[in-house]
């Protein structure tokens, strides 16, 4: 039985993201933790987060519904990035000019499966 948790909206490109995401794709729940939590990327804190988050999920459906998840054995079977919607913002140059600033945004997901 899969369960998932979303982080929609999270303020970095998705391109920076996939990097550690790929890092965790596959990973025993402990191990991904333990992995985000030695990584110097800044997005590595909400991605651990989104991983308790749906540990928390496994936990509430086996509470709930009975499902018969095993949290011990969990892993992490599925993990995508996408991109979100950009701001975008205008920074002041020389000589009267504009440049455009191109804020990205990126939705993550995360699924996890008894191994």
């Amino acid at each position: 039985m899969a369960v998932r948790a979303y982080l929609k909206g999270y303020r970095v490109s998705a391109q920076k993201a996939r990097l550690v995401a790929d890092q965790i794709r596959g990973k025993q729940v402990e191990e991904a933790l333990a992995l985000l939590s030695l990584s110097t990327k800044r997005v590595a804190r909400p991605i651990a987060k989104l991983v308790r988050s749906a540990v928390a999920n496994a936990e509430e459906k086996n509470n709930r519904e009975k499902a018969g998840i095993d949290i011990d054995n969990l892993m992490v079977s599925k993990i995508t990035v996408e991109e979100g919607p950009s701001a975008w913002r205008i920074m002041p140059r020389a000589q009267g000019r504009a440049a455009w600033i191109q804020r990205r945004s990126s939705h993550i997901e995360v699924i996890l499966a008894e191994k």
